[in-house]
């Protein structure tokens, strides 16, 4: 099979002759370890590919070589970055002051600077699966605008000003969506981190009375294209898995370690695709190579049953062991562990 073969087995449970493979590689990793990234890529090829998106002009990291400073990104905010490798934080947000909010706009000019021909020509060259880069994060970007603290008090006393910026938020990454849509993509990529490590961020009822409706609004977009829907988010997010799925999400990257897994298993597999991952907070930085496998055959014993369902995902992190992750992707080659014998039902 090829890699765009084996991901639709997965994603449509047909069967693929293994599990798909796919690497998040933070910044540290492909600026600090890029030989080390590369011959993992060699010794593992990946199956999953992103498209060429917003150019490489578009402001995302300070303008050093060294990566660490302030820089203000497209949408408005400062962010301060004190450390290589790393995301960085919004420390000056362009809506901390609703009185803003009537001369707000959203960066158009990014979508606008996008070449279909660019993204189609990575495809037609290609027999990996393409995925966008990540699209819609309306909670997220709420965040990055407003400041993580105002949006939770906002959202409580449900605030006309941040009701308005979620539509503007959401018309944007409707277009933003639609763009993707008419290139050649296998699949469409949204995401918002939901939770903690142990509960949802916001209460599940505020979640489906607000959230929701745009993520439906989304799925449904996408597969009018013929696309798939991926989507991640980090956290304990068992509370609205269902609903995530519901909406139809075809593939859901999550921290399934922060979750009981067999759990998820019990109520999910066999109605959509697990996107990874391994545990990024311990095994991985932490665990010994033994730890990692014992970590997958968990993952595989309660979702890998050989019929799809599954993507061998993990996200690289900045102080994980190449080691750690060989042994990854070992583990997910070696024959089936048992399976767990748990049932599924709709939820």
């Amino acid at each position: 099979m090829t890699g765009r073969e084996r991901v639709r087995a997965a994603l449509t449970f047909s069967s693929p002759d293994r599990a798909p493979r796919d690497i998040w590689a933070l910044p540290a990793i492909t600026r600090l370890r890029k030989k080390e990234f590369d011959a993992l890529c060699r010794k593992y090829p990946m199956d999953i590919q992103g498209a060429p998106g917003t150019p490489a002009a578009v402001k995302s990291e300070p303008d050093n070589p060294s990566g660490i400073g302030r820089y203000t990104d497209d949408w408005g905010s400062m962010w301060q970055v004190a450390e290589l490798g790393v995301v960085g934080e919004v420390k000056a947000p362009v809506l901390a002051d609703w009185s803003r909010l009537a001369g707000f706009r959203p960066p158009w000019h990014l979508i606008q600077s996008r070449s279909a021909a660019d993204v189609n020509r990575v495809y037609a060259g290609s027999d990996r699966f393409v995925v966008s880069e990540c699209t819609a994060r309306p909670f997220e970007r709420l965040q990055v605008l407003c400041g993580t603290e105002k949006v939770f008090l906002d959202l409580a006393y449900g605030t006309r000003e941040l009701l308005k910026l979620l539509e503007i938020v959401h018309d944007y990454y409707l277009k933003d969506i639609e763009w993707w849509c008419r290139t050649d993509v296998d699949a469409v990529t949204t995401m918002d981190d939901w939770g903690t490590n142990k509960a949802l961020l916001i209460s599940p009822a505020t979640w489906r009375a607000v959230f929701k409706p745009l993520y439906r609004d989304y799925c449904r977009m996408i597969h009018r294209a013929g696309k798939f829907a991926f989507f991640h988010t980090d956290g304990h997010t068992a509370a609205i898995y269902g609903d995530l799925i519901e909406v139809g999400m075809d593939a859901i990257n999550s921290q399934l370690f922060c979750m009981d897994i067999e759990e998820l298993a019990r109520r999910y597999k066999g109605q959509v695709t697990f996107w990874g991952e391994i545990d990024r907070q311990h095994v991985l930085p932490f665990g010994t190579p033994a730890e990692v496998r014992q970590a997958v055959m968990r993952v595989r014993r309660a979702l890998d049953d050989g019929r799809g369902g599954v993507i061998a995902q993990c996200e690289w992190g900045k102080n994980n062991p190449r080691r750690n992750i060989d042994a990854l992707y070992k583990a997910w080659l070696e024959p089936g562990p048992p399976r767990s014998g748990t049932q599924n039902r709709k939820s």
